[in-house]
């Protein structure tokens, strides 16, 4: 009887790789640099692997679409906290990736009693907006507001919400200027089991080789936190000026092209990109104030007034657009980089080369089609108008190629070459539009009397380099 595991890439694929090999499972294409995300045991040939982003292991477990898999107990936790009769298993921790949630303020004077004391919203960002929901209610907070993020909640305090859940250390915490107010979980990787799977396939052979492979699960204490040591350096916010014009920048690769051309506009950022992962640079304008969040999450947090202007992709803001027309978002300047095609791709075992064969083949095989992808409402909204009902779209988390065949029809992905997309085994079909980096600002802080001169004059300096370069 096969067994099938989801296995994480990430901060977790070194231990795991070097725990699957203790184990004798010989994914020997499991790797650092591993290309393949579909992997097969030359010892265990009953067993298939596929790798993922850390976060989808839980869902793909507990939906049944594998037997067994491994990620870190805060992600299990998270969707958990959402769905606690969700079909999963816990089955043993592993004894690595360690680290722990907490719940921060900027503010080191803070304290529980007093934020479950305040009248007003207490706003929370986080990536795991389900357990910081969990924790707004077990803490009886009388209003609040979840900011769900991509990452980088720790730059949203005190500006553009009061707490954030990260994980991190009471080191860590200080070194971004954040105390902690509680610690909500410590976890580490963990092996899970979807309930069906676990009562009616024998997987005693895999579960017991891993368990054999991992010392005995430590003990780990999760009372108060420690009062936190003083931040190495101080940090400093930026530019706090009454009413500042408020900039996102973005984080991951779009960081080097974006402080070239703001060098080239004029406009000087100072630690951008960071060695140690500042995400307050500084900025050398007057009336301004910078921080670097995920480009994704830019178009929401601009809409919701927490920043005047980002620095995205007009694929995130189409994206946003779509789920909310009337959303105060504009995009104001076409920066010209960051230069990528939104595909729509299939497995090559799919007889189909474009998207008309592809809704002929849906009717024909009476399908419920899986669409995957990290633009859920692009994908959403292609499948509807391309009438490729009925489907349902997965959102994922990033290694998306790895979910075709087995566990989504259809992908709607990014691509600069196509090279990855043909190196899965895959197959564009259809081509939605090209995107690349852009300036956007919320339309209400454009029109203000103060700040639409600041907001003018950015855009005029940015619009000029780009001219500029031709």
């Amino acid at each position: 009887m096969q067994a099938k595991i989801a296995l994480p890439k990430g901060r977790l694929l070194s231990k795991t790789a070097a725990l699957c090999r203790k184990a004798g499972w010989s994914l020997e294409e499991y790797h650092e640099d591993v290309r393949s995300y579909h992997l097969k045991s030359e010892e265990h040939h009953h067993l298939r692997a596929k790798v993922f982003h850390e976060k989808d292991i839980p869902i793909q477990v507990a939906v049944g679409n594998y037997d067994l898999g491994i990620c870190g107990l805060d992600w299990i936790e998270e969707l958990q906290a959402r769905y606690p009769g969700s079909a999963l298993v816990k089955i043993r921790g592993l004894g690595y990736g360690e680290g722990s949630l907490y719940v921060a303020a900027s503010d080191p004077e803070m304290t529980l009693s007093a934020i479950q004391a305040r009248p007003d919203t207490i706003r929370i960002a986080s990536e795991y907006p389900n357990l910081a929901e969990y924790f707004a209610l077990k803490n009886r907070l009388r209003r609040f507001s979840i900011f769900p993020v991509w990452g980088g909640a720790e730059a949203y305090p005190p500006e553009s919400a009061d707490l954030a859940l990260v994980s991190s250390t009471p080191a860590g915490l200080a070194a971004m200027g954040l105390s902690p107010l509680c610690k909500l979980l410590d976890f580490g990787a963990f092996m899970i089991a979807n309930r069906a799977s676990w009562e009616s396939k024998d997987l005693y052979r895999v579960v017991a080789s891993i368990c054999d492979s991992t010392p005995p699960p430590r003990h780990r204490p999760t009372g108060p936190p420690a009062a936190p040591p003083a931040p190495p350096v101080a940090v400093i916010h930026q530019n706090m000026t009454a009413n500042p014009v408020k900039l996102a920048l973005p984080d991951g690769h779009q960081q080097t092209p974006a402080a070239h051309l703001l060098e080239k506009a004029g406009i000087g950022i100072k630690d951008y990109p960071s060695s140690d992962g500042n995400r307050r640079p500084a900025i050398a304008l007057d009336k301004v104030s910078a921080k670097v969040i995920r480009p994704q999450d830019m178009p929401l947090q601009v809409a919701n007034g927490n920043f005047d202007l980002a620095i995205t992709g007009s694929d995130w803001l189409k994206d946003h657009l779509y789920q909310f027309p009337s959303s105060p978002v504009r995009k104001l300047v076409d920066l010209r980089f960051g230069w990528v095609r939104i595909v729509a791709v299939t497995s090559q075992e799919v007889p189909v080369s474009d998207v008309a064969g592809l809704k002929q083949l849906v009717g024909e095989r009476g399908m419920n089609l899986r669409v995957a992808s990290e633009y859920v409402n692009i994908a959403d909204k292609y499948a509807r108008e391309n009438h490729l009902s009925p489907y349902r779209v997965i959102p994922t988390w990033g290694a998306s190629e790895g979910f075709l065949p087995d566990d989504a029809d259809l992908l709607i992905e990014n691509t600069q070459t196509g090279r990855t997309i043909a190196r899965h085994n895959l197959r564009i079909i259809d081509t939605l539009f090209e995107s690349t980096a852009c300036l956007i600002g919320n339309v209400h802080s454009v029109s203000d009397p103060d700040k639409g001169v600041v907001i003018d004059s950015i855009a005029r300096a940015l619009q000029l380099a780009v001219e500029s370069q031709g």
